[in-house]
């Protein structure tokens, strides 16, 4: 071999593992910053997008399936349930490891079914003042709700090591849940990740008050690095198991079909690390995906659509550089939460009830979708949204009607009138009527909040605005300090009863923000829990819908489309329908040297 064969063969050998070494990092951007990474206290979707990453439930979604489905993730196979549907066994699969931690002090730490009963007593600990343990208390786990008000009654720490018939470890991969009621989708809540992932008890008492800080999970990824509200960091865990890309999607999905064919047997996760930058402006958001400095944005703002997307289509210069789209109508709902404890507009008395009514009927939500959203979304009926269990299409109400006219005709019916001659609508006793509506510093927000006055001052009605960083106005909420907040929540299970929390009372502070509390919507409720799908179970939610229109504890505006947009080195992206994890199931090119 001459000389020159030779060297260049050396430099082959070089290159190779340089060019091996090369990570794959996905990029992109939260429009909100997050909270916290310790399951018991997020509600948001930020937080929860990073989390089901990190801690794994027993089960989990296929990332592919349209309609969606559970499948195994920790565990061994589906639950064992009873004919009754209120004992649920779960076999967990051995061989299943934490990522390492000063927590487990050099011992590698094996999952076990402990770890789940752990997470899960974590929800009723009341030094938790976890805003899920409303949801949790739904489910009806036996002795659950028991064990937290012991703790309550005798003010001591909430006791870990007595055991809870609801939840218990028959041994060491044996877990198994007993409900007070029939739940027959409460697989449901076994695959919420997000939440009710494994947590090791040894990090929870290592880290203390510290631990949202310090993640720890059997899942994909780490938490490598955080800058609250500035930059979030993941890395591939190098514990993670031997684990392969699978899935299952419907033979005439052809989206589906073609990634599959690309990514099947893959080991997961396929990429090094996820770099995530909290932009909360839409146009830095948007000409960060732009320049390069994204590989992906997952809603391209509503403002820049008509010049990404026009006529429907990849405008050609996006086009041009590989970029491709995705739109699909979300499954989630835009609204706006009326206190029903502010001293003005709550409280279940007619002329409180005809004063947001009249809000409602004066709301324009067509302009809103025309003029902020630039056509990017549809009216709401209800806050049933699409793609899930009780979401009818046809189903109309008052929830999309605009009519200044009606809304006049109401306030004027029940004393809010101008009784100083100021020009402005005065409470029935004599006071001034203004609104204060929580808004966010954005240029969304912005928009929504200018809208909100046009048309109020329509009604003849007084706005004012207080305005916060998202997360200080979830505090506020959570506290009942405020009196009108415009929101969004996405579905994180296939049933739509999801959603309806927001008006169980027994959810008031946690997920019902609205503190919404009607005994007749809370046995509906209840009774949706129990019963299996079929005919009876949607006529309640029909109820339920007409109920939540007649007392308007908040108005549903809009479900949105969300329009992705990706780089050519992404591969496999398809947006999650319920879930939230989907990083470990994508592949990204490596970075040019």
């Amino acid at each position: 071999m001459s000389r020159l064969l030779v060297a260049l063969a050396l430099l082959a050998a070089l290159a190779g593992p340089v060019l091996a070494q090369q990570p794959k990092v996905l990029r992109y951007a939260f429009r909100v910053a997050e909270t916290t990474f310790d399951p018991t206290q997020i509600s948001d979707t930020y937080s929860r997008t990073v989390t089901p990453h990190i801690f794994e439930a027993p089960y989990t979604y296929d990332h592919l399936a349209r309609p969606a489905r559970i499948r195994p993730l920790t565990a061994v196979a589906l639950p064992e349930v009873s004919d009754d549907y209120k004992v649920w066994t779960v076999k967990i699969r051995p061989g299943i490891y934490f990522t390492d931690d000063a927590a487990f002090k050099g011992q590698r730490r094996e999952l076990v079914a402990q770890d789940y009963v752990y997470a899960l007593l974590r929800f009723a600990d009341p030094a938790s003042k976890s805003p899920m343990w409303g949801y949790v208390d739904t489910m009806g786990i036996e002795g659950l709700a028991a064990a937290r008000q012991r703790a309550l009654d005798a003010q001591q720490p909430f006791d870990y090591d007595s055991p809870v018939a609801g939840v218990r470890a028959l041994d060491r991969y044996t877990l198994q849940y007993r409900l007070a009621q029939p739940r027959p989708r409460f697989v449901s809540f076994l695959a919420a990740s997000d939440l009710f992932g494994a947590v090791a008890r040894e990090v929870v008492e290592h880290y203390g008050a510290q631990i949202g800080a310090h993640p720890v999970g059997t899942g994909p990824f780490v938490l490598a690095q955080w800058r609250r509200a500035s930059q979030i960091v993941l890395e591939k865990s190098p514990a993670y198991r031997e684990r392969v890309y699978d899935a299952e999607p419907a033979a005439d999905d052809a989206e589906g079909q073609a990634i599959l064919a690309r990514l099947k047997g893959r080991r997961i996760p396929m990429i090094d690390r996820v770099e995530i930058a909290i932009i909360e402006e839409t146009q830095p958001r948007w000409l960060s995906f732009l320049n390069g400095q994204a590989d992906l944005i997952e809603e391209v703002p509503d403002d820049f659509m008509a010049q990404a997307m026009p006529g429907g289509q990849v405008a050609p210069y996006l086009a041009g550089q590989g970029i491709t789209a995705q739109r699909r109508i979300r499954p989630d709902i835009t609204m706006h939460l009326f206190n029903m404890e502010d001293p003005v507009l709550g409280g279940y008395t007619p002329d409180r009830v005809a004063l947001r009514r009249a809000i409602s009927l004066g709301t324009d939500v067509a302009r809103e979708i025309d003029v902020v959203r630039r056509g990017q979304a549809i009216a709401a009926q209800s806050l049933v949204m699409p793609h899930v269990y009780g979401y009818d299409p046809a189903f109309k109400s008052e929830m999309s009607a605009y009519s200044p006219a009606r809304a006049k005709a109401l306030l004027d019916l029940y004393g809010y009138t101008d009784r100083d001659g100021d020009g402005w609508r005065d409470l029935p006793d004599g006071q001034s009527l203004v609104l204060v509506v929580n808004s966010s510093p954005d240029q969304a927000s912005r928009q929504t909040a200018e809208l909100w006055r046009r048309n109020m001052t329509v009604l003849g009605i007084r706005v004012r605005f207080d305005i916060k960083k998202w997360p200080e106005q979830l505090r506020a909420a959570r506290a009942g300090q405020y009196m009108i907040w415009g929101v969004a929540s996405a579905a994180t299970e296939p049933d739509g009863q999801t959603v309806l929390q927001r008006y169980d009372g027994a959810q008031s502070g946690g997920q019902n923000l609205s503190r919404f509390n009607l005994p007749e919507m809370n046995r509906i409720y209840q009774q949706m829990s129990a019963l299996p799908d079929g005919p009876e179970r949607l006529a309640l939610f029909e109820q339920a819908k007409r109920l939540a229109v007649a007392y308007m504890p908040m108005r549903a505006m809009v479900h949105r489309y969300a329009t992705a947009m990706l780089w050519p080195q992404v591969v496999g992206y398809r947006k999650p329908l319920f879930w939230q994890e989907w990083w470990h199931m994508v592949d990204v090119a490596p970075a040019k040297p």
